[in-house]
């Protein structure tokens, strides 16, 4: 519940701060406001923000520099947006077209590191969780090849130890059945129906399934998602963590763990647009110096996964809002089925 004045100040402070990288004292701040208001004045003010919390002195300097609370307030409802400038927009619209989609994510994720000279980040999309068809294949007298194929056309394998030896037969036999009954589910699904059918099954026939069910289910409930990072060692360069030993281990055990990362990108997907978080502010952000402006994309209408650019909290969000809201865009597209 900031008057005009105490938000133009805000505003302005926090501009500068980062710009500049140092404290902003009242003369910068009477220089660069459209306030018509003295340095006393200005002090005045400063000293109200303060006490919200809003802004904070540094031992070593007279001058304030926004807390993450002051970073909220400031990205919510004070932050101008700068439209992309052309140059930029013909980068991404060039760099991402339909493609395989693995390169898709991978230039996207390189993009986003290079035109923010910080670290870019993507979760790649999960394989379908559903099966429309399975196969078995012998391979020798008591291994089998599972054959997934799923919805949208991926195939999977997966290799089976076996009791004892099954001839071709009994394979077809066993897929024929897996596929008229079970086509389109998951394999947790079909594990817990095949438990409740296998009387109906012949015995040889239903250890192979219970088998294909438990290598599905458990591979499905193993699969992580995979997080990709471009650009993390950009950070390095950053003149208010280089000389930071402790800052640094701590940043790079991010990148290098991506529990937490991705446990933050994920909570984005149900998100509509970019999200910002600020670490400080945000619980979800392991590094109090640390923002993450990020946004879902999607294929076919249907949010897959998250991206986005990762870097100091003293970052330019007005130039890279709009980079990682369009690029989120142009990936959808360049994934989707053409219209």
């Amino acid at each position: 519940m900031l008057d005009e004045r105490a938000r133009s100040i805000l505003k302005t402070l926090v501009e500068r701060y980062i710009a500049d990288g140092v404290p902003v004292g009242s003369r910068a701040l009477s220089k660069f406001s459209s306030l018509d208001l003295s340095p006393a004045s200005i002090r005045n003010v400063m000293s109200d923000l303060e006490e919200l919390r809003l802004v904070t002195s540094p031992h070593t300097s007279a001058g304030r520099i926004p807390t993450p609370l002051g970073y909220r307030m400031f990205v919510d409802s004070l932050l101008t947006v700068k439209p992309l400038s052309s140059d930029v927009e013909h980068i991404l619209s060039d760099g991402i077209q339909q493609d395989d989609p693995n390169r898709v994510i991978s230039k996207a994720v390189d993009l986003l590191s290079g035109l923010s000279s910080f670290a870019g980040v993507i979760t790649a999309p999960r394989k379908a969780a559903t099966f429309k068809q399975v196969e078995f294949l012998s391979l020798s007298e008591r291994r089998v090849l599972l054959i997934i194929v799923t919805p949208d056309g991926d195939v999977q394998n997966r290799i089976l130890i076996c009791e004892k030896p099954y001839p071709q037969s009994q394979l077809i036999e066993a897929a024929n059945f897996f596929n008229e009954h079970y086509s389109g589910m998951s394999f947790t699904q079909a594990k817990y129906r095949l438990s409740e059918e296998l009387s109906t099954i012949s015995k040889d026939i239903s250890r192979l399934m219970e088998a294909a069910v438990n290598a599905g289910a458990e591979s499905a409930e193993n699969q992580a998602d995979t997080v990709l990072v471009s650009g993390e060692r950009k950070l390095l360069n950053i003149a208010d963590w280089a000389t930071d030993m402790d800052r640094l281990k701590k940043m790079f055990g991010v990148f290098e763990q991506r529990t937490e990362l991705l446990h933050l990108l994920e909570s984005s997907n149900s998100a509509q647009g970019v999200q910002i978080f600020i670490g400080g502010d945000s619980s979800l952000v392991p590094m109090r110096e640390m923002s993450v402006i990020s946004a879902p994309y999607g294929i076919n209408g249907n949010i897959v996964g998250t991206l986005g650019v990762i870097g100091p909290t003293r970052m330019a969000y007005e130039k890279l809002i709009p980079i990682v809201d369009i690029t989120a865009k142009l990936v959808s597209s360049a994934l989707s089925d053409p219209v």
